[in-house]
């Protein structure tokens, strides 16, 4: 998962941070209202954690500003204010779950989990494409009931094809997915090449066929052959 976590509490903002980046997921940050908004102009993300009182700005004007520009992440409203109203505004705006502080980080997991479950893959817990079976709770992936092991990225690459089925998604888009801000500073994208090229293999050695296309000076999609 590509997550960003918009909170200017620096304590909650790290533990957040660690706890997501331990478990294997793409982590980015922002402290203030203007930071954010440029965040969520130039990139997308899985889930946005979004603190509503931020030092220069109503966290709700950025709620506001990825409903204007047709923007589909995921939004996880956490605030220290338990107003019905603010609830209400942000759930009106676009936010599909509110968590008030204090919580506990595994109940943050499990509402960060089932909103990108829920908007990538229709609320469904396995996912099935043909000979491929992806338990998302067990992270397992079975071709032909075969378990196959991946590593994380190349478990990540595979979950991002499938929730992007049908398209064609850019070798950028690929990286920004899975390394965040650190994909701006590659110099080509060679690692995309080796990591598709790596969960096709063990696809196909374990009795898939190969679902993932290369589309010639764009990027690749997974299709049906």
């Amino acid at each position: 998962m590509k997550i960003l976590i918009i909170e200017d509490e620096p304590g909650l903002l790290e533990s957040i941070e660690d706890y997501f980046t331990e478990a294997g997921n793409v982590c980015e940050t922002a402290t203030d209202y203007h930071s954010a908004i440029a965040k969520v102009s130039l990139y997308s993300y899985d889930c946005i954690l979004l603190d509503i009182t931020l030092p220069d700005g109503n966290g709700l004007n950025i709620l506001k500003y990825l409903k204007e520009h047709n923007k589909t992440d995921g939004v996880l409203i956490i605030s220290a204010k338990n107003s019905l109203d603010d609830k209400l505004q942000g759930l009106d705006l676009g936010a599909d779950d509110y968590l008030v502080k204090p919580f506990h980080l595994s109940e943050l997991k499990a509402r960060v989990t089932a909103i990108i479950r829920r908007k990538a893959f229709s609320g469904s817990n396995v996912l099935i494409f043909n000979e491929i079976n992806i338990d998302l709770q067990a992270k397992e992936v079975k071709v032909n009931n075969q378990p196959i092991k991946f590593t994380r990225k190349e478990y990540a690459l595979l979950l991002y094809f499938f929730a992007n089925k049908g398209k064609v998604v850019s070798k950028n888009a690929i990286a920004e997915h899975l390394w965040g801000d650190a994909a701006d500073m590659a110099d080509n994208f060679d690692f995309i090449y080796s990591h598709v090229k790596n969960v096709r293999k063990k696809l196909e050695e374990a009795g898939s066929k190969d679902y993932i296309k290369a589309a010639y000076g764009m990027g690749y999609k997974l299709a049906d052959i």
